[in-house]
């Protein structure tokens, strides 16, 4: 068993950059991480000031360092629970055996993109089939591009008048949307072509994606695809703890990053799936800032508690 200040469950950039702000502040932190970050299989990222195109790794790798820097603790390895102890603290159970305990956590594990059962789709996955154009648009504008509808069906409809700001030739799959009238006149207004019909096959080669195969007709040629996951928070260590949720099911915070839960703060993706990496590096410092609070204010108490005689005037 070790002992720590804090103990951040998740090596992506939200858990990386409250795991820096605590280092600066002093405290000792210890970075959990399972080394699998959803963006691996990304070459480049983008929209990040001043880390435009770098590759995903290198970005972790540099910050790692970092934290290191300011005596940040890096563990690789899997939590499988947290437990609350006596005194306010808490105990980090880990897949390889034994426990860290802090007397706060920070959960940054991210979410999950479940794509849809399409054969070919998941091999090209974060190469030239994307979700977001302002992370990826601009790399295959003025291309052939095509959406293929999800789930999320105001997401894909969405998504599907989007794009056209990055080529005028684009084509919606609604593949198992049933399209209203009035849908219909919208995309069209867009200069999107709609081609119907339920999709079975993304085609590709080694060059990259040649085009959408439908159940009837032929392949449609086209070079980037855009499609709607189902995104799904890695959140199981903090409903397992009890963490209130909000109406759309994910775990609920304020602006820190603060669940329901006194000690436990969890920023980034597993409660915000609309978080690019710049924000939630963002929220991850945040998050830092606001437990160093925290804990600064529980030294104070307990100061107070044990002193016995006048608090002395600075």
């Amino acid at each position: 068993m070790a002992e720590y200040d804090v103990v951040v469950v998740g090596g992506g950039v939200a858990g990386l950059s409250a795991a820096l702000m605590l280092g600066r502040s002093r405290r000792r932190v210890v970075v959990v991480d399972a080394g699998e970050p959803r963006n691996a299989p990304a070459a480049h990222l983008h929209g990040f000031l001043s880390r435009d195109g770098m590759d995903p790794a290198e970005l972790l790798a540099t910050a790692r360092r970092e934290v290191a820097g300011y005596g940040g603790e890096l563990l690789a390895g899997r939590a499988v629970g947290i437990d609350r102890l006596d005194g306010a603290r808490f105990a980090v159970r880990l897949a390889e055996g034994g426990r860290l305990d802090a007397r706060a956590v920070v959960v940054a594990t991210g979410l999950r993109d479940e794509l849809p059962e399409i054969p070919g789709l998941r091999q090209r996955w974060g190469q030239d089939v994307q979700f977001c154009p302002y992370c990826h648009g601009y790399e295959v504008q003025d291309s052939a591009l095509g959406v293929i509808g999800g789930e999320d069906r105001p997401f894909s409809l969405r998504q599907a008048q989007l794009i056209g700001q990055w080529s005028d030739d684009v084509v919606f799959f609604p593949h198992r949307i049933d399209l209203e009238a009035h849908e219909r006149e919208q995309l069209v207004a867009r200069g999107v072509r709609i081609v119907d019909g339920e999709v079975t096959r993304i085609v590709s080669d080694e060059t990259g994606v040649r085009g959408v195969e439908l159940a009837d007709g032929p392949m449609v040629s086209r070079t980037a695809l855009f499609i709607s996951p189902r995104f799904v928070p890695s959140d199981e260590l903090l409903t397992a703890l009890g963490c209130e949720v909000n109406d759309e099911g994910w775990v609920a915070t304020d602006r820190t990053g603060r669940t329901s839960i006194d000690g436990v703060w969890a920023p980034g993706n597993v409660v915000d799936h609309t978080a690019q990496l710049i924000n939630a590096a963002a929220a991850g410092s945040a998050a830092g800032i606001a437990i160093n609070n925290y804990l600064v204010a529980a030294d104070v108490e307990k100061a107070l508690n044990g002193h016995t005689g006048p608090v002395p005037a600075n």
